[in-house]
């Protein structure tokens, strides 16, 4: 079990990137969704001991991973959004000189290491060849062999299908399915599907503050009978935001779609539909601008 607790992290120009998180996240695949510059990668970075939260504590088991950072990185897989490699070095030499990095001193122990994870992640008919050279997929599936060096009971990975077309993607989610049985993963990104798909928990986290947390089919649940649909002309969309909740747009066929949260239809043209995680993240974000819009109002006024 991995736990946060008031986890709160300013940068030196007064950024406020975490907003006292606080989680408790068990062995499986947890999702941490949110947009961009939400605060995902400060979390992630803090967790894996990259860099030091402002206030709050981090507990890894037995391990107080603020106080204890090198005994978590002995247990602890990472896979930043971006990691460099050297340029005309091999596969199979690269993963062999981070093992040694990893403690993996015994050269038949680091060999035997080193083939099981490149024959894991199908890169083993490529070990030869330069990372530098590889797609962007093969080289996020290195960075899942390289996080997978020691057995870590904690595997991060950050953003790690962003750019991968949809075969990749889905052959590397489900080597991420695969790895998340036995350790917790924590699988950070913007991408909903991925969560959908994979998570049996996740968190969605807004301007550093967690803002809702549970199973995503429980959380979808909540919306049962409160989404509404319907197809309008593009030039009408100002239009309905201005009067209804619009949680999600979609351009098709030269015309919009629109998804309404509300308790009734908003119109009679509006059709019933059983809303999913995006439609609930959506919904999330929106009301958590209103409320941010709000209190910004608020301020000013006094």
């Amino acid at each position: 079990m991995l736990r946060l607790v008031g986890v709160t992290h300013i940068y030196p120009n007064g950024t406020k990137a975490l907003d006292n998180a606080t989680l408790d996240i068990p062995k499986g695949m947890f999702g941490l969704l949110g947009p961009n510059g939400a605060g995902k990668s400060t979390l992630m970075r803090c967790i894996a001991t990259l860099q030091t939260p402002s206030t709050g504590t981090i507990q890894f088991g037995d391990i107080d991973v603020v106080q204890q950072p090198e005994k978590l990185r002995t247990t602890l897989g990472y896979l930043p959004q971006d990691f460099g490699v050297y340029p005309r070095v091999s596969a199979l030499d690269l993963l062999d000189h981070l093992a040694v990095l990893k403690g993996l001193g015994n050269k038949g122990e680091r060999k035997d290491t080193v083939e099981t994870l490149l024959n894991q992640v199908n890169l083993w008919s490529v070990r030869k060849k330069a990372v530098a050279g590889f797609s962007g997929g093969m080289r996020q599936r290195f960075g899942i062999a390289q996080a997978l060096i020691g057995n870590p009971s904690l595997i991060i990975v950050d953003e790690p299908t962003a750019g991968l077309d949809p075969e990749e993607r889905n052959r590397f989610n489900n080597l991420l399915s695969e790895i998340g049985e036995n350790v917790v993963v924590i699988l950070s990104t913007h991408i909903v599907d991925d969560v959908a798909d994979l998570c049996s928990r996740m968190a969605i986290i807004v301007n550093g503050k967690i803002v809702e947390l549970g199973a995503p089919a429980e959380l979808i649940q909540g919306l049962s009978g409160q989404v509404w649909r319907r197809t309008i002309p593009k030039a009408a969309l100002p239009q309905y935001q201005s009067r209804m909740n619009v949680i999600s747009t979609r351009l098709r066929g030269g015309q919009t779609v629109i998804h309404v949260a509300a308790n009734a239809a908003p119109e009679a043209e509006f059709e019933p539909i059983a809303g999913g995680l995006e439609d609930f993240y959506f919904a999330t974000l929106a009301a958590t601008r209103r409320e941010g819009a709000r209190a910004a109002q608020t301020a000013s006024s006094n």
